[in-house]
C-alpha cells in the first residue's frame, strides 16, 4: 500500500503537503476530504482525531497529522533531493524554524478570519473578530517579508518544503482581500515563482477537480470509504 494524504476542501493548508510529495517524487495517493462536513465527522475522526487535515496514512497502517510532522516525514524520506536534511544540521534548523513561524504566526493569523466566516456571529463580534483578523495577517505579511531578506526563496538556496507550507497559506489571502501583495515585493515575487511550479498547478487542478497532470509519483485518488477499509485492514 502506498501512502494516501487526506486533503482538506476547499483552501486546506493540506496543499503545502501535495506539492512537497509532487517534489519528492515518492508514490501516494491522495483522499477527498470535504470541509467543514466531512472533516469534523466522526467517522473522519479515526483518522485524526482532532477533525483536520492533513493526515498521511503510511504503509504499516500509521498515521501522521499536523502539515510540520507531514512535511518533515517527507523530507526525511528525501533526503538527498535538497527537500530534506539530516536532524541537527544547519539546513535542517534553518528548515525547521521556517515551518514553525509558518504554522505558529502566518497560518495562525489568518484563523480569526475563517472563525468568522464559517461561523453565525452576532455583527458586533464578527466586526471585531475579522478586525483583529486583518491586523494579524497584515503583521505576519511584514514580519515574513522581513524574514525574506529579499532572497528568493525562504530558504534561499532554491524551493523547499517552507515554500510549499508557503503557498498553501498565501492564497488564503486571494480570499479574504486583506493585504495588498504589491506592498510585499519579496512575498510577491515568492508567490508569483510559486505559481509557476508543476507540483502547484497539479494540486491547484485536483483541488478544483481538472485535469492534473503529476510530475511527481502520484498513483491516483482513493474515496474516502475505501481509504476507511484499508485503514481497518492495516490495524
Amino acid at each position: 500500500m502506498s501512502p494516501i494524504l487526506f486533503y482538506g476542501v476547499p483552501e486546506g493548508c493540506s496543499f503545502g503537503s501535495i506539492v512537497a510529495l509532487e517534489w519528492s517524487g515518492l508514490p501516494y495517493r491522495l483522499c477527498r476530504v470535504e470541509m467543514p462536513e466531512i472533516v469534523s465527522s466522526d467517522e473522519y475522526k479515526r483518522i485524526n482525531a482532532v477533525g483536520e487535515t492533513p493526515s498521511l496514512l503510511l504503509e504499516d497502517g500509521r498515521t501522521i497529522s499536523e502539515s510540520m510532522a507531514i512535511l518533515h516525514h517527507i523530507g526525511a524520506r528525501a533526503i538527498g533531493t535538497g527537500l530534506g536534511f539530516a536532524q541537527g544540521a544547519e539546513e535542517f534548523d534553518r528548515l525547521n524554524q521556517m515551518l514553525a513561524f509558518l504554522n505558529t504566526t502566518f497560518f495562525k493569523a489568518f484563523g480569526p478570519l475563517w472563525y468568522a466566516f464559517e461561523h453565525p456571529l452576532e455583527p458586533q463580534q464578527k466586526q471585531a473578530i475579522t478586525a483583529y483578523g486583518m491586523a494579524a495577517v497584515e503583521k505576519a505579511h511584514h514580519t515574513l517579508e522581513r524574514l525574506l531578506g529579499g532572497r528568493e526563496w525562504l530558504l534561499g538556496n532554491g524551493p523547499s518544503l517552507a515554500d510549499a507550507y508557503f503557498v498553501g497559506i498565501a492564497r488564503w489571502n486571494d480570499f479574504h482581500k486583506v493585504v495588498d501583495r504589491r506592498q510585499f515585493p519579496g512575498l510577491r515575487g515568492l508567490y508569483e515563482r510559486m505559481q509557476e511550479q508543476p507540483a502547484v498547478r497539479f494540486a491547484h487542478a485536483i483541488e478544483h477537480r481538472q485535469e492534473a497532470r503529476s510530475s511527481g509519483g502520484f498513483l491516483g485518488e482513493v474515496d474516502l470509504a475505501d481509504a476507511f477499509c484499508l485503514l481497518k485492514q492495516a490495524a
